[in-house]
């Protein structure tokens, strides 16, 4: 599955409208609702094929991050159209991000948050709607700020139950809703 026809204005108005029609919509993650509304989730798109250019993109979006003002830049979505599309490849590369993050002492300060168009998790089988909690239109590594996600915790005392809230909020809806609701972000050309 690759994405080279797709313009960096086309992969961030899709994963926008993927934000806010499945993640916000079904409250995924409660806790992206004011960074959404405040526009201070960062879109980085990177157009390399080469996970060693994904290496270096990443690394600047991590010390962007580290860097900013929380109040113009509180969470970025680092999008990867053209790498990783076979899953393994992008599970792998979760190694290489976290790796980053130790070279740059960043462990406890940002970690990654995983979502791909093929995410399944260890112990469900590929076609297994609880996976769509994770799946995107692109593979994409969701950096967050330590302090964010503590704040969040404070905020809302049943974080730890909100995986399993959302996998049976898809087993309820349905498969073939949730596959139709995820490509009906797709822009229409």
């Amino acid at each position: 599955m690759h994405y080279n026809h797709s313009t960096e204005t086309v992969v961030i108005a899709e994963t926008r409208s993927w934000l806010k029609n499945i993640v916000l919509r079904h409250n995924f993650c409660p806790f992206a609702h004011k960074p959404f509304k405040q526009e201070t989730i960062h879109y980085l798109v990177s157009q390399a094929s080469k996970p060693e250019t994904v290496a270096e993109s990443l690394l600047q979006a991590l010390l962007e991050l580290r860097d900013g003002d929380i109040s113009t830049i509180e969470t970025t979505l680092f999008i990867t159209p053209n790498c990783f599309s076979e899953f393994a490849d992008y599970n792998q590369f979760l190694n290489v991000a976290d790796l980053l993050i130790e070279q740059l002492n960043l462990q406890g300060i940002i970690q990654v948050a995983s979502f791909h168009p093929d995410y399944q998790f260890a112990d469900l089988s590929a076609n297994d709607v609880r996976n769509y909690t994770n799946r995107s239109l692109y593979p994409m590594f969701h950096l967050i700020l330590e302090k964010s996600i503590e704040h969040a915790r404070a905020t809302h005392p049943g974080v730890h139950a909100i995986p399993q809230t959302n996998m049976a909020l898809l087993e309820k809806q349905g498969l073939t809703e949730t596959v139709r609701q995820l490509a009906d972000c797709r822009r229409k050309t």
